[in-house]
């Protein structure tokens, strides 16, 4: 079996780190701070996250052709790593500052840095993503390098989760602009730098056969006879919906209807943390279970434990982050699971079409996954709206319900939805096996040569 170096498993992670940090502001933070710190409209703010994450989306495979017709010293993906590394920590904090203007060019510019950053992750992070299918061409090997990469991911969630509100508090003194700017400086030095190492310490090692000719047109037309993305991509589309939702209004349930806004920080860790130690699960229940069971009862129980949100009073604080804990587990399963499914997908494109585009796979996946991003966000915006919310005020008993349906009931509809689509997926662990013996054939006989990165 071809194994991986831990530290450059490890290294590979920091690059999660990095993107996480500004995943997961956007996700926990954004939201309430366009409404409640920069002072633009709900409802505005729920049009802009569609417009500007479809756009997000859109660009996706646009990144994914790019990246796989990329050729250097270092390889397609790696050198985006090192290219793009400056200009995301900049675009971190582009988002974040909140010129005094009219609220009309408030919003402009809210739509205008949003739009570059979103821009700006997709270049890096499509090939960040892309380049866990070339380090290795052994499908257990790329599960263990995904649950290093959601190791880094959820430690970056875990880093802006426990330190975003206090630090906004210590360095704004009760001024949350100025707090959010400085906060936000930090991570985007601390992003720039992970990048950098990440590039440094990782190799490429798959490479597409030596005989494949360039076609843009081919691509697309194989990746839609591809029914295992295909399956990925609707899953992905309905976990990201629910996902989005949930992470969204989190500061609002607090803030709102439970009346202890810093309860926050300590109930979105308790869930990271166990995220994280889920991780180390993830080898022993695919080998136990294989891949398809083990995300359909991972989706199961985040439904019910999701459903046992609504019936949280203000006061139940204890009960509130057991079933947090419940909930979490399934996230730490399920990511890495989810992407080394991709990367198996891109495999069947090989073994079934002769052609690999690991980086359109990669990219069409996140495709699939900012969509469901970009509905989840603007769905919990106009439902703000239409369930009343006013920011900066004592909410009515009707918004307050609809925070909590957000928190609870509608993404169990979603874990509900994916594990329902998850049994299409059509790669058991038997055609796995047969699909990296037949290319590594197909490898061998083609002299084609892993390369040195």
């Amino acid at each position: 079996m071809e194994k991986l170096p831990v530290r450059e498993k490890v290294c590979y992670a920091f690059g999660d780190v990095a993107s996480c940090i500004i995943w997961s502001t956007v996700m926990f933070f954004l939201p309430k701070f366009y409404t409640d710190t920069f002072g633009i409209p709900a409802m505005w703010a729920g049009w802009m996250f569609l417009g500007v994450r479809v756009w997000d989306a859109i660009n996706d495979p646009m990144m994914g052709v790019i990246a796989d017709r990329t050729k250097t010293r270092w390889g397609k993906f790696r050198p985006y790593l090192l290219w793009m590394a400056v200009p995301f920590g900049i675009g971190g904090i582009l988002m974040f500052i909140t010129p005094n203007f009219a609220v009309v060019n408030k919003f402009i510019y809210a739509c205008i840095t949003y739009t570059v950053m979103m821009t700006v992750y997709t270049a890096i992070n499509i090939p960040y993503s892309a380049l866990s299918g070339v380090m290795s061409s052994n499908p257990l090997e790329r599960t263990v390098l995904s649950s290093f990469r959601f190791a880094g991911a959820f430690a970056g969630n875990l880093l802006v989760q426990a330190l975003t509100l206090p630090l906004v508090e210590f360095f704004g003194g009760g001024d949350d602009a100025k707090g959010f700017q400085i906060t936000m400086t930090l991570f985007a030095v601390v992003c720039t730098c992970l990048f950098f190492v990440a590039f440094a310490f990782t190799k490429e090692r798959v490479e597409p056969p030596a005989k494949q000719k360039s076609s843009v047109g081919q691509d697309l037309l194989d990746l839609l006879k591809n029914p295992p993305w295909i399956v990925l991509a609707l899953l992905s589309l309905a976990t990201l919906v629910y996902v989005a939702m949930r992470s969204a209004v989190i500061l609002f349930y607090f803030d709102y209807y439970v009346g202890k806004k810093m309860l926050a920080t300590p109930f979105m860790v308790s869930g990271t943390v166990t995220i994280i130690l889920a991780l180390s699960m993830t080898k022993w229940l695919t080998r136990t279970f294989g891949k398809r069971r083990c995300y359909v009862g991972c989706m199961l129980v985040a439904a019910l434990s999701s459903v046992a949100f609504y019936f949280a009073r203000p006061d139940d604080i204890v009960y509130l982050f057991i079933v947090q804990i419940i909930f979490s587990i399934p996230s730490g399963l399920t990511m890495p699971l989810l992407w080394s499914m991709y990367a198996d997908a891109a495999d069947y494109g090989e073994w079934k079409n002769g052609r690999r585009a690991t980086g359109l796979v990669f990219s069409a996946a996140t495709f699939a996954q900012k969509s469901g991003f970009a509905i989840g966000g603007w769905l919990t915006m106009v439902l703000l709206s239409f369930y009343g919310y006013e920011p900066n005020v004592p909410q009515t008993d009707r918004a307050l319900h609809g925070i909590r349906m957000m928190l609870s009931i509608y993404p169990a509809i979603g874990a509900t939805i994916a594990a329902m689509l998850v049994w299409f997926y059509p790669l058991k662990e038997e055609t796995l096996d047969q699909i990296e013996t037949e290319l590594t054939a197909r490898r061998v006989e083609s002299g084609d040569e892993p390369a040195e990165g």
